[in-house]
């Protein structure tokens, strides 16, 4: 039997399998790809858009309309973290499924080459299908974008329009993220199948991840600093991108934050639903900071966008610079409400998916005797006290980068912290709301699990 025809037998036995899994897995990671493709045609629109404006000479006043090409570009630096995040978890989404299959199959003889090729079909389907879908969701949004208006006037459907080869070069992309992750995941199960297939591997987490936080900040703090000879919009380029570093670089220190976290959680609890939650939270602090790395980025991004507040109290002397002050405001909220949206997408999608991959323990645990109440309590406070801490992480991460840049007398504005507060409790907002519409996917898997016992 060749690679193709064994892909599609196990398409469809996977098809034929109605369990919760099995049902919500594709489903998942296919809509993750789709708000990828979607969000990020958007957010390209809004680039070219101010760039077609610089193009056509349009100003506010003094202001120069390139200043808004680069406030804009700055915005996209900050969009890129939560894009890839999203992109990354609906590729990592059927990979614990896709793993313990494969390595099944490794161990009952078929070969690397056979292995390969299933993996790449399989990634490839789900993430073509999601940025074609994406793509829908992009032409469906336009014309509510259009109601946003910047320089004085509306946004058109003209100026937002990406074009065919960008959306080609889109749908591609988001494929190509599906399969890099494919491939990247597929070295586990060819090199050690029987690890993957018994579930031993475990994430090593290391104290040096928080070294590249520090040069993130001191990056930022000398592009403003020791560039200020340079062109101004220049340096707001190389600052943005030391800022979108330290955003990254909040990927890197989460796990271990919830590592530590999980650890003083297990070796306090007092009941057997917090020790659950605190030895999951330990035993895979990856994971569950993907379920939450969506809210940590928005914090951030939340807490840049709080720097607004300063201009409250500014007393424009003529008509331009209350366009700048309400163009600024109104891109910076627009920047924070996708990234939030964001935030709740991967963390629906992060936790569904988690949820799926730990199916095995959840059977074994009701074998048992464990009581479906102490499981839901346990599963609340595995997204409660990461969420917590993710929370706590990204706002002190955020005050790393920027205290050294504007001062720590900028966050005791009232406007700043009152902006902060209210963003930080919407971003919240939204991703509870994720987090609870994966409820019926905990009570799908849960009711399989005790049918099957």
């Amino acid at each position: 039997m060749n690679s193709i025809q064994l892909w599609l037998l196990l398409r469809k036995r996977t098809q034929a399998d109605r369990s919760a899994s099995a049902r919500f897995t594709s489903v998942l990671a296919v809509i993750a790809f789709a708000a990828t493709s979607a969000v990020s045609l958007v957010v390209v629109g809004g680039l070219l858009a101010f760039i077609r404006r610089w193009q056509a000479g349009l100003a506010v006043g003094d202001t120069t309309p390139l200043v808004y090409v680069m406030l804009a570009g700055f915005a996209v630096l900050l969009l890129l973290v939560p894009l890839a995040t999203l992109g990354a978890a609906a590729a990592r989404l059927a990979m614990a499924r896709r793993d313990a299959r494969l390595a099944a199959l490794r161990l009952a003889g078929a070969t690397t080459g056979q292995v390969s090729t299933i993996t790449l079909l399989d990634a490839g389907l789900q993430a073509a299908t999601g940025s074609l879908i994406g793509v829908l969701g992009y032409l469906a949004v336009l014309p509510l974008v259009t109601t946003l208006s910047f320089q004085g006037r509306q946004l058109g459907l003209a100026e937002l329009w990406v074009g065919f080869p960008l959306l080609g070069a889109t749908v591609l992309g988001v494929a190509a993220v599906g399969l890099v992750s494919a491939a990247s995941s597929l070295q586990r199960v060819v090199i050690t199948p029987l690890g993957v297939a018994a579930r031993t591997t475990r994430p090593k987490l290391s104290i040096g991840r928080l070294v590249f936080l520090v040069a993130a900040a001191a990056g930022a703090f000398l592009s403003i600093n020791l560039m200020g000879s340079l062109v101004g919009l220049f340096v707001l380029l190389v600052f943005g991108g030391f800022v979108a570093l330290a955003m990254a670089v909040l990927n890197l220190i989460g796990p271990l934050v919830l590592q530590i976290v999980g650890r003083i959680t297990a070796s306090r609890a007092r009941t057997a639903a917090t020790l659950l939650a605190g030895r999951r939270i330990a035993d895979d602090p990856k994971a569950a900071w993907r379920s939450v790395g969506g809210v940590a980025i928005a914090t951030f991004i939340a807490g840049l966008t709080s720097l607004i507040g300063l201009f409250g109290g500014l007393n424009s002397v003529n008509e331009e610079e209350r366009v700048l002050v309400v163009d600024l405001t109104t891109g910076g909220l627009l920047t924070l409400v996708i990234a939030g949206v964001l935030a709740a997408v991967s963390t629906g999608v992060m936790q569904a998916g988690r949820l799926i991959d730990q199916r095995q323990e959840y059977r074994n645990l009701v074998l048992a005797g464990t009581d479906t109440k102490t499981l839901d309590r346990a599963r609340l406070r595995e997204t409660s006290i990461p969420l917590l801490a993710a929370l706590g992480t990204a706002t002190v991460s955020m005050l790393v980068v920027m205290v050294p840049v504007v001062g720590t007398s900028a966050f005791v504005v009232p406007e700043v912290v009152v902006l902060f507060v209210g963003s930080v409790l919407g971003t919240a907002a939204l991703v509870m709301s994720g987090a609870w519409a994966t409820g019926f996917v905990a009570r799908g898997l849960t009711a399989d699990l005790v049918g099957r016992t």
